[in-house]
């Protein structure tokens, strides 16, 4: 400012000054030409045209001071112009292989045209997307906030911003303080949550839940994240949901963070939900209900509501759905009838394997009720089975019976029915493999028939023996007549 105002006018702006320079001006209201000279405002605006031409570390050193300036005095003007030419220079580095290099000042860490070693061992040991990661990590987290959105409009590729703010966030971690970790993890969130959730790494985002559960971010913050993490429930493991509960509550895993999972799941992707997604979660929710079933705090409304969050056709089969309720129930034996049958409400029986039908029949900690409607719904199943086995019995012996008739025939007919129905196949052993096939099913109708037989005998055996001990029941006649 000195030699400025006693040198005519004339002083040296640079990279390394021209940050200090454009507030300091700004401060002494310097917009006004002077005996035919320019003012430094004007000098230094002028000087900002050849940003372009600033190396690398130039380009950071100005940042940095933009950056520890922005407190005091309004530096945004430079800031600005700074990010806009680190962005697009960025956005060279999928045309050009940059040689980065932040050792001298002097060096330029932004050169096109390098040697073949040099440009070899850069691929080796930067990746041509992410070689500034490093570099970036002096920016603070406002800093880095206004680079992401430049980047986002610039239409950056999502999933190298996210690992970006990822690797900014795990070595920020280490040298901050408690309150610096709580501002730089919502910064990280509050700007993951503006790009394509599908772009960024759920496993990365259980990370940073976990480190996030002991800095007590704001609740804002905390919904995002949960949101982000419920949008790819279908890609999370058993390991990634065994969240431990929080401070103070006796429970052994969180399990309302799980159910919030969920709803984000159903609400935030309903419209895009395949079957196949539903049936991961669907599967993930049952390994996770059988791992929570033991803990002995755990309430029956949470047990119900991780039972029943998801709809019926996300489950093919309710085996392991009814081993987790066995165990809880085992757990539980306390529990009142009431609160059992509502737990129970959650099965659906006719997606109950026979053998599971057997030993719920069977099982004293299940209320009686759902032991019979258990059997109920079995003994419809076989008989809605054979009666199709009965069906396709008619149909083989109509498609025999026609074969043979058309075999005794002529046999320039014959050839044309092989042709017909048979393709290639001669109609003898066509006829054979059908007669056979006739066999098997026959065999299958009498085992079938032979288990329906056992598990009405053993329905009418449990029926007497629960009326027996419970004569005061009003509803176990009405399922036994």
């Amino acid at each position: 400012m000195s030699r400025f105002c006693y040198n005519n006018g004339n002083t040296q702006i640079s990279p390394y000054n021209i940050c200090l320079l454009h507030c300091a001006a700004q401060f002494m209201e310097m917009n006004n030409s002077i005996s035919g000279t320019h003012n430094l405002l004007e000098q230094i605006e002028n000087s900002l045209k050849e940003i372009n031409y600033w190396t690398w570390s130039e380009l950071l050193i100005a940042l940095k001071q933009c950056q520890d300036l922005l407190p005091v005095v309004n530096s945004s003007v430079i800031l600005q112009k700074c990010l806009d030419s680190l962005v697009g220079r960025l956005a060279l580095t999928s045309e050009a292989s940059p040689c980065p290099s932040t050792s001298s000042p002097d060096s330029s860490g932004f050169r096109f045209s390098c040697d073949t070693k040099s440009t070899e061992s850069l691929k080796t040991n930067f990746s041509r997307a992410t070689w500034w990661y490093e570099d970036l990590l002096i920016l603070s987290p406002n800093l880095v906030e206004m680079l992401v959105k430049s980047m986002v409009a610039r239409k950056f590729n999502h999933g190298i911003i996210s690992r970006f703010l990822f690797y900014y966030h795990k070595s920020k971690l280490y040298t901050a303080t408690s309150d610096e970790k709580r501002k730089i993890v919502e910064a990280v969130i509050d700007m993951l949550f503006t790009l394509e959730w599908s772009s960024v790494s759920y496993k990365s985002l259980f990370g940073i839940l976990r480190v996030s559960m002991s800095l007590n971010i704001n609740k804002n913050s905390k919904n995002k994240l949960e949101s982000m993490i419920g949008s790819q429930l279908d890609q999370a493991t058993l390991d990634n949901l065994l969240v431990p509960s929080p401070y103070g509550n006796n429970y052994l895993y969180d399990v309302n963070l799980v159910l919030r999972f969920l709803k984000a799941f159903l609400s935030k992707r309903s419209c895009q939900l395949s079957a196949i997604q539903l049936k991961k979660v669907a599967s993930l929710m049952d390994l996770y209900m059988a791992e929570v079933a033991p803990d002995p705090c755990l309430k029956p409304s949470k047990f119900l509501a991780l039972a029943m969050a998801l709809p019926d056709s996300a489950r093919d089969s309710n085996d392991i759905l009814y081993r987790a309720m066995d165990m809880y129930l085992e757990v539980h034996a306390g529990l009142p009838e009431e609160e059992k049958l509502k737990i129970c409400c959650a099965l659906n029986y006719e997606k109950l394997s026979t053998e599971v039908c057997i030993h719920l029949s069977q099982n004293t900690k299940f209320p009686s009720k759902s032991a019979v409607q258990a059997l109920v719904s079995q003994q419809y199943n076989l008989k809605s089975l054979l009666h199709g086995t009965d069906n396709f019995k008619l149909d083989t012996d109509l498609s025999c019976t026609s074969i043979d008739v058309r075999s005794n025939g002529k046999k320039d007919e014959c050839s044309e029915q092989v042709v017909l129905y048979a393709g290639k196949l001669d109609a003898v052993s066509d006829n054979e493999k059908l007669r056979a096939h006739l066999q098997g099913m026959q065999c299958r109708v009498m085992e079938l028939e032979k288990v329906c037989r056992k598990m009405q005998m053993q329905m009418t055996k449990l029926i007497k023996s629960r009326l027996s001990s419970h004569s005061h029941s009003r509803s176990l006649p009405k399922l036994c007549s």
